[in-house]
């Protein structure tokens, strides 16, 4: 068997309904799928059984222990020769694994990693998040797959890797927060070659509220401090760029507060406008440009605030690692 899929799932069973409908539609079928139930409540053993006869798919279930564990739990028991992570909250095009196929024999790879995008049936919030997280006014592109910088990191909503490799580096770490791109870092530091498959990529829900998206940002902010205090070449001036932004915004909110003059707010206006009019453009829908103004200033406000706590807990203040909202971690 060549490829393994393997989802690590908390309370989600409609989502890994419409997940493996998705893989019952791939038009290359040499794949088993490996679902992995991280302590659930709501359990979708009943939406896997269901798939009997359809699917080469195993259900395992275990005590809650994150998604990098259960992640690791499955590479453990799977078969294929390259094991492809999934977040469950993804959809496939029909020729997502003929797409990652094609790309490994024109040019093998030891891991590799595709972009995301929101599908026409996402709600216009849903749509928004996804503008943000992708965008090249918020991100430079780089999350969008368009653009890259020195070197692509694999996100664990979309990562492929040989199994052999998995395994040689133990796979993800007990890290709760920034565990993907841990395991990226150790990837290429183990001189594995890493590539960006732009035409595998999936349909990512993502967050479906903002107050959900500050948490899922805000951890993201903090796991950057995480990792630079175990990879201090690993922070580079973009992931400044999310803490300037907060800053700055609250410099500039502050002055025209202060000095009763709204044209310091001149920045943060044409910002907006600037936002508005590409999504609305790229969505074709004004509503959505509305939302993603808000998603924009959640992402990187967000980011930021994570950024600067973890900033002055660990760096100044010599604290260990820690995150924030782990008991709501998959909300």
């Amino acid at each position: 068997m060549k490829y393994s899929f393997i989802i690590p799932v908390y309370n989600r069973p409609d989502e890994v309904d419409e997940l493996l409908q998705s893989m019952t539609r791939q038009t290359l079928t040499d794949f088993e799928v490996i679902v992995v139930e991280d302590g659930s409540v709501r359990d979708c053993k009943n939406v896997c059984d269901s798939y009997a006869g359809r699917l080469d798919l195993h259900y395992h279930m275990k005590e809650n222990s994150g998604p990098g564990q259960s992640r690791n739990y499955g590479a453990e028991r799977a078969r294929g020769e390259y094991l492809i992570i999934l977040d469950s909250d993804v959809v496939l095009p029909d020729g997502y694994l003929q797409s990652v196929d094609d790309e490994l024999k024109a040019r093998p790879a030891d891991a590799f990693g595709g972009p995301d995008c929101a599908h026409p049936s996402f709600t216009p919030t849903q749509k928004a998040i996804s503008y943000s997280m992708t965008s090249f006014f918020t991100t430079g592109g780089i999350r969008g797959g368009k653009k890259k910088m020195d070197k692509f990191y694999p996100r664990s909503f979309n990562m492929g890797i040989r199994r052999d490799v998995y395994m040689a580096l133990g796979g993800f770490s007990r890290m709760r927060f920034g565990e993907d791109i841990d395991f990226s870092i150790r990837i290429f530091k183990a001189g594995h070659a890493c590539r960006l498959f732009p035409g595998a990529w999936v349909w990512h829900k993502r967050r479906t509220d903002f107050r959900k998206f500050f948490r899922q940002v805000y951890n993201s902010g903090i796991a950057r401090i995480n990792l630079y205090k175990k990879y201090p070449e690993s922070l580079k001036i973009v992931h400044l760029m999310p803490a300037a932004f907060t800053a700055g915004t609250a410099l500039l909110i502050v002055l025209a507060a202060v000095m009763c003059q709204p044209l310091w707010l001149a920045p943060i206006v044409l910002y907006a406008l600037m936002i508005l009019a590409d999504s609305s453009i790229h969505n074709r829908s004004l509503r959505i440009g509305l939302l993603s103004v808000a998603a924009a200033f959640v992402q990187l406000t967000g980011y930021g605030l994570g950024f600067f706590n973890a900033w002055w807990k660990r760096c100044v203040r010599g604290g260990n690692e820690f995150s924030a909202f782990d008991k709501t971690f998959y909300k």
